[in-house]
């Protein structure tokens, strides 16, 4: 896995939510309305894809790099030139890499957010944290028609 910067996006939607099933939950929900009015309406299958690989990915970030009184953070990018939507969920914990386990368990109830993300995604992986603090960057892009250019400012 190794780490791209992210085009040049046409949208663009980031934001810090604590690091609570709370948090996770309203960042897959904030994701999922940007999403909407990007042009990759509810429903749709890439919306729904989409929606899957942020929930996943901000669920680690709240079960494995959770520490005390500090965020994860979330960046949603969309490109209409492409079609790519690229998800970074950003925690404090660089000492916790995520990694696609060899197999799980039939009737565990833990351990395939990763395998989900792998699946789905087009590509993921995972980086050290932009602004050199503790912790990483865990990314996946996803391929998603319909994407609206925004309007140019005046």
């Amino acid at each position: 896995m190794t780490s791209t910067r992210p085009p040049l996006a046409a949208h663009r939607f980031t934001m810090s939510f604590s690091s609570s099933p709370r948090g996770a939950r309203l960042a897959r929900r904030m994701c999922e309305h940007w999403l909407d009015a990007w042009g990759v309406p509810y429903g749709n299958d890439a919306h729904d894809v989409v929606s899957l690989v942020v929930a996943e990915l901000c669920a680690n970030a709240v079960r494995h790099g959770h520490v005390a009184g500090r965020d994860f953070h979330v960046l949603l990018t969309a490109d209409p030139a492409t079609g790519v939507v690229r998800v970074e969920v950003t925690d404090t914990r660089g000492e916790r890499l995520p990694a696609v386990p060899a197999a799980s368990p039939a009737d565990g109830e833990n351990g395939r957010g990763l395998l989900l993300v792998a699946a789905l995604a087009d590509r993921w992986g995972c980086c050290p944290r932009r602004s050199g603090g503790p912790g990483k960057t865990v990314w996946a892009e996803c391929a998603a028609r319909g994407l609206i250019s925004p309007p140019l400012m005046p």
